[in-house]
């Protein structure tokens, strides 16, 4: 009876005490090894290789990235001792890395680890939006132990407010402004040009350029505008799509001269005055052509349709 119950007990003192003391001597020898050396051990000193790995969950799981700049997912793993660490994508449980090696034709997945620390880290170069979803970061333990990631990449583009054509009076200033949409971190830079030239630092004078990396904004201001700053002027934010904006600098009163009029409602007038004036082209025909099969009195001609041509010479200005 005796035996039956502290047999186990003991069995399993004795076992601990073992693996303590391997654990013990482990320690023991690497401390010597660095006294001898003078290296200054690592953050993982204390860690045995008697413990079973495991995933450092402090690392970022949501990452977005932008189309065109490399993509970062860090995977960092404890006490991983001989295991080898695998990178697969969810989707169709491609195997990308194992270990720094890659498993896969596409070259713009890499494995990046340095020796010694406890980052296994996977590029991926130029990413594009078919490269979105689900990826796992594996340990070759029995059972496998594993930490998903998730990627989102996103196509970054910059916008100027307001039309996309402007009409500025001569005199006048320019102002645009360009904000950076759908950017996951502040561009680096943010370059105006006009056609193909930079405009940022310009020799022109009368131009500033204000960029507000945290608000993703740049704002281009020219001062007493000229027929000569007529022209396509771009936005370029680092790492996005551009924009464009056409502006004409215009001599005159001319209505459409003021920034960010309504150009639709222009054009809406615009429309209305032809169709207008064609009904009324169209009316002083037909009484022209009654008055010469109907006794349509002189009087009616004369008054009618002198008034119809005046009315549209007055649309016509």
């Amino acid at each position: 009876m005796l035996k039956s119950v502290f047999l186990p007990f003991f069995t399993a003192y004795f076992l601990t005490l073992f693996c303590l003391d391997r654990n013990i001597i482990y320690l023991t020898t690497r401390t010597a090894t660095y006294a001898l050396t003078g290296e200054t051990p690592s953050s993982s000193y204390w860690e045995t290789p008697f413990a079973q790995p495991y995933f450092d969950n402090t690392t970022k799981r949501e990452i977005t990235a932008t189309v065109g700049q490399s993509a970062l997912l860090n995977c960092r793993v404890r006490n991983l001792g001989d295991r080898a660490v695998t990178w697969l994508r969810k989707r169709d449980l491609h195997i990308l890395t194992v270990g720094i090696l890659t498993y896969t034709n596409d070259q713009r997945f890499q494995s990046l680890h340095t020796e010694g620390s406890d980052e296994w880290t996977l590029r991926i170069t130029t990413p594009q939006p078919r490269d979105s979803g689900t990826y796992e970061c594996q340990v070759s333990t029995e059972p496998k132990i594993s930490q998903t990631f998730r990627l989102n990449v996103v196509v970054s583009k910059a916008k100027i407010l307001g039309n996309a054509e402007l009409f500025i009076k001569s005199g006048s200033d320019i102002n645009l402004t360009c904000v950076a949409l759908q950017a996951p971190a502040p561009p680096s830079f943010i370059y105006w040009y006009k056609g193909g030239r930079v405009i940022n630092y310009s020799q022109r004078g009368g131009i500033s350029v204000l960029t507000e990396r945290q608000t993703r904004t740049s704002k281009l201001v020219i001062s007493r505008a000229m027929p000569s700053d007529s022209g396509n002027y771009t936005c370029s934010p680092s790492a996005s799509d551009s924009a464009s904006v056409l502006v004409h600098v215009i001599n005159g009163e001319h209505p459409a001269a003021m920034q960010h009029g309504n150009s639709s409602a222009t054009s809406f007038l615009l429309n209305t005055y032809k169709t207008l004036g064609s009904n009324l082209l169209l009316l002083s025909s037909t009484i022209t052509t009654l008055s010469l099969v109907l006794p349509i009195s002189s009087f009616l001609c004369l008054t009618i349709i002198p008034t119809i041509f005046l009315a549209i010479n007055a649309f016509r200005k």
